[in-house]
């Protein structure tokens, strides 16, 4: 039928989709975390997460930031 996506296909997606989340998650974390020694967010820290929130919430991948 025209318009469907067949199963191969959709599931090949779903992985590349995958990669490219978890690449980003990645980056994410490494470019926003600078301090393992405490459980407490640091400001700096704080401030990249809020960052990344905003971003993500206009790309309609969260609610809104908080």
């Amino acid at each position: 039928m025209a318009g469907q996506i067949s199963e191969s296909d959709q599931i090949k997606q779903f992985k590349e989709f995958l990669g490219t989340y978890n690449k980003i998650t990645e980056n994410c974390f490494l470019d926003c975390i600078k301090d393992f020694t405490s459980r407490e967010v640091k400001t700096e820290e704080e401030y990249h997460i809020q960052q990344n929130e905003a971003l993500a919430a206009k790309a309609g991948l969260l609610g809104q930031p908080r």
